[in-house]
């Protein structure tokens, strides 16, 4: 039966679009559902500020009456601006295992970008480096995270038959929490606060308004991401939403900087209990008892595992080894805590600097994911 495309209109339409990611990834013990509610505002040009500078549309796949699939095409201009590219994104893809089914919905994204002037294709992407991006190749039978995709091992195939080539690799890490901090790393750690005159400050609740501390981390790790894969810059407002979506969730014990003597923050690390069990027993609902299995994981029963959210190292104060003040900081927390394991977030596979932080702990390269390219 013919495969029919057809875009996403009405809100109807669009609760639809996120809930064949449910059904499709229904009962799989390693996929982590989203939370409807936190898509539906992710799509909404009213909610998302990333439409200051993106322009979306998305596409359900029909066979008959049945959804068989699901794609967003995205134009992040911001982003193309800076790297001076003409690229489509293709995200929050979905399909089952017939290549009729994903050909005619990565067909229409390239319709889509050729009709914008757009000259290649990339993804999966997000509006933004915020959003979860690259397809999973590595580590199907790992646990997902609430930041990240999951996607069957079939999804890599399709996209190889249907002519994609490899854009590039982020890889992932499970880390174990030591019983102890080794000597050497004590040891250069305090010498890298005497060295550069740095101090840890750990946050109270009332001085992130108090004294902008919400800005000054986004502004930090603006600075810090510039010259990463594909990031755009996030704008005043997206800095907003953020310090108004995810501040006020975040254990500040949990939470590392690093300033200098003058006050300036040079080092960030947000970390939190990992949410990805108490998702999957959400179902992507609030209600009636999401909103239970979310608290109790953050607040009253927390898991074994940890999610590390983000680091961020000023420029100038990388490769001095001034992420380590962090983990300094942050390990006899996750110790007292009772956490076992830390999951890092995607780390570009060529970025150096991030993975031999994790050369003092413990760790195994656990899920590998990939962003795909097609020239037109």
């Amino acid at each position: 039966m013919t495969i029919t495309i057809k875009k996403v209109t009405t809100k109807k339409e669009l609760k639809k679009f996120i809930r064949f990611n449910y059904e499709l990834y229904k009962n799989n013990p390693y996929s982590v559902p989203d939370l409807l509610d936190d898509m539906l505002n992710t799509f909404s040009p009213q909610k998302n500020a990333a439409f200051e500078f993106c322009e979306a549309d998305y596409f359900l796949a029909y066979r008959g009456g049945e959804i068989v699939g699901r794609v967003a095409a995205i134009i992040n201009h911001r982003a193309n601006e800076t790297w001076n590219k003409k690229e489509v994104r293709f995200g929050w893809i979905d399909f089952i295992d017939e290549e009729e089914v994903s050909a005619a919905l990565l067909k229409t994204v390239e319709e889509w970008g050729k009709a914008r002037g757009m000259e290649a294709m990339v993804g999966p992407l997000g509006f933004t480096d915020m959003d979860a991006e690259g397809m999973l190749v590595e580590g199907f039978d790992q646990l997902s995270t609430m930041s990240t995709i999951y996607n069957y091992s079939y999804y890599p195939e399709h996209m190889e038959q249907l002519g994609f080539q490899k854009e590039i690799d982020w890889v992932e890490y499970k880390l174990t929490v030591p019983d102890k901090l080794p000597e050497k790393f004590v040891r250069i750690s305090e010498l890298i606060l005497q060295k550069y005159k740095l101090r840890i400050k750990k946050l109270k609740r009332g001085e992130i308004k108090k004294y902008n501390y919400g800005q000054r981390i986004f502004d930090l790790i603006n600075e810090a991401y510039a010259p990463l894969y594909g990031y755009s810059k996030m704008t005043q407002g997206q800095i907003n939403q953020y310090i108004k979506m995810y501040l006020p969730l975040i254990d500040l014990r949990m939470v590392s900087l690093v300033e200098n003597e003058e006050g300036e923050l040079v080092a960030v690390g947000i970390s939190m209990p990992s949410l990805s069990e108490a998702l999957q027993k959400a179902k992507g609902k609030m209600l009636p008892f999401g909103w239970y299995y979310l608290l109790k994981a953050l607040f009253v029963k927390r898991p074994k595992i940890l999610d590390l959210l983000l680091v961020g190292v000023k420029p100038e104060y990388q490769s001095k080894g001034v992420n380590a003040l962090l983990f300094y900081d942050l390990v006899p927390v996750y110790q007292q805590m009772g956490f076992v394991y830390g999951e890092s977030n995607p780390e570009l596979e060529l970025n150096k600097k991030v993975q031999s932080q994790w050369s003092a702990f413990e760790s195994v390269q656990h899920k590998r994911r990939r962003a795909y390219k097609k020239v037109f």
